[in-house]
């Protein structure tokens, strides 16, 4: 795919160029939308501009003017994500890759580069490494991990909680998940500020991306090698001695997907719900009503405000048409989850109540479906409810419009949410380690995912009034075993 092939004269001839003064001299080459740099300050807004001048599908640029077409419709999206036969996620497919236009270096290699992991694999092989990462998975315990994130969420609550302010991002929304993640990987001692700082920068395409890539795949290296050598009762060990007999490589990147998807995604999620919470009298007080439940908050976030933007990418298999578009083999279509949310054909009102629906495209679709989506709503669900427990008076600290997001390709999140309420007492927390999972795992999982429990809704979250000392038996049928049944791996 070029820039040419965008181009809406259909040719790269400089004479047909926008003329001298014309607004046209912003956008790059052919013409075409930049979605980096200062003309893309605002990516909702160019995805609107995009939406008017091209429909469903647009042509765009990277950076370093790399181009890509944008899917925009929702149909689209979800026809393209379920599609395995016209498009995949070998990004070995993508054109500017395979012919070296892609400088080494280039702030969104993180997303670029091509590892052996599921979300890029197909057919028998993508189900060897799902079926490993999904049989890892399957001795981990629902009730269990909502209790961690409880005990958790209160130990993170007892840090601000005299001092009557917060910043909820910074103090809550990156760290909770990161606790839980890391419990669930087998490393509780690598929680901590750095490794929080390091997965944020990663996905954020800036210059030091590649710097914190590395050390996150350092941290989840030195893991591999310890569980090689010494397997416990933990998600990374059974990953790691699953019949499928997964590579040093492939055991490292699929715990750096495990890890980087699921925490971004729930970190923003988190700060997103909090944000309405603060900010929308009426649903706050649907939900302090009882008209409202925290997992039907966290749905109409997922439509307004999802936590990835978009998701590179996926390629072209054949030459094909989606959207009006000629698409062309080897091609790159961004996954347009903000856009495809917003598109008028299947939200012709922004303001209608969404909660009860989940069709939108936080988690996209097909065989790739996100794979934290179950092990995100538990964290927000638990996390969001168990914080406006302790803290039933907490009221945003500065005006909505004071607020202040960074906005990448990927992403838009929030950079800081302060609040304030009446300084409360710490509460005692015991912040144990976490239960063993299971032993084993079920036969066949190699090949298939693992049975789908019951939704999130039947299983309340720990109250906070539960004394976090009460005693528990020494040993429980698994920490996590049936909640990343949930998680589907692609």
């Amino acid at each position: 795919m070029t820039p040419e092939t965008h181009s809406p004269t259909g040719t790269d001839d400089p004479e047909l160029g926008p003329p001298p003064g014309c607004p046209a001299h912003g956008l790059g080459p052919g013409g075409l939308r930049r979605l980096y740099g200062p003309e893309a300050e605002d990516l909702g807004a160019v995805y609107e501009k995009l939406r008017a001048e091209h429909g469903t599908v647009a042509p765009a640029l990277l950076h370093d003017d790399v181009p890509i077409w944008v899917v925009l419709g929702h149909s689209e999206n979800m026809h393209m994500v379920s599609t395995p036969s016209q498009y995949c996620k070998d990004n070995r497919l993508w054109r500017p890759m395979r012919e070296g236009e892609i400088r080494p270096d280039h702030p969104l290699m993180p997303h670029f580069a091509w590892q052996p992991i599921c979300a890029h694999a197909e057919g028998d092989e993508h189900l060897r490494l799902r079926g490993a990462v999904t049989g890892a998975m399957s001795t981990i315990d629902p009730r269990g991990i909502r209790r961690y994130i409880n005990r958790a969420t209160q130990h993170l609550v007892n840090k601000f909680c005299e001092d009557g302010r917060a910043d909820l991002v910074g103090q809550f929304a990156e760290h909770l998940p990161m606790a839980v993640l890391c419990e669930i990987l087998g490393m509780p001692e690598e929680y901590g500020d750095k490794l929080v700082q390091a997965a944020r920068d990663c996905l954020k395409g800036s210059e030091t991306a590649l710097v914190s890539h590395a050390y996150v795949m350092d941290v989840l290296g030195r893991l591999a090698v310890r569980r090689r050598a010494q397997p416990e009762e933990d998600f990374t060990s059974h990953l790691i001695t699953h019949p499928a007999a997964l590579t040093d490589d492939e055991v490292r990147e699929h715990l750096r997907v495990v890890l980087l998807a699921a925490y971004e995604a729930t970190t923003n999620l988190l700060a997103n719900v909090l944000r309405l919470v603060l900010t929308d009298p009426g649903f706050r007080a649907q939900l302090k009503g009882g008209q409202m439940t925290v997992p039907e908050a966290v749905e109409q976030s997922l439509w307004d405000e999802p936590p990835f933007s978009t998701v590179f990418a996926y390629f072209a298999k054949q030459d094909t048409e989606l959207g009006g578009q000629r698409i062309r083999k080897g091609d790159g279509l961004l996954l347009g989850i903000a856009p495809g949310n917003v598109d008028p054909r299947v939200r012709p009102d922004l303001k209608a109540n969404m909660q009860g629906n989940r069709a939108h495209l936080a988690f996209s679709g097909g065989p790739h479906e996100c794979p934290g989506q179950d092990i995100g709503r538990a964290i927000a669900d638990v996390g969001v409810d168990a914080l406006l427990t302790r803290v039933p008076d907490i009221q945003l600290a500065c005006e909505e419009r004071e607020l202040r997001w960074h906005e990448s390709i990927s992403n838009r999140h929030l950079v800081e949410l302060p609040v304030r309420f009446a300084p409360k007492p710490p509460q005692e927390v015991v912040l144990r380690p976490g239960a063993k999972q299971v032993p084993g795992q079920r036969p066949g999982s190699a090949r298939t995912a693992a049975p789908q429990p019951q939704p999130a809704a039947a299983e309340p979250a720990v109250s906070v009034a539960e004394p976090a000392t009460t005693p528990e038996p020494a040993r429980r049928p698994g920490l996590f075993r049936r909640i990343l049944r949930w998680w589907r791996i692609g």
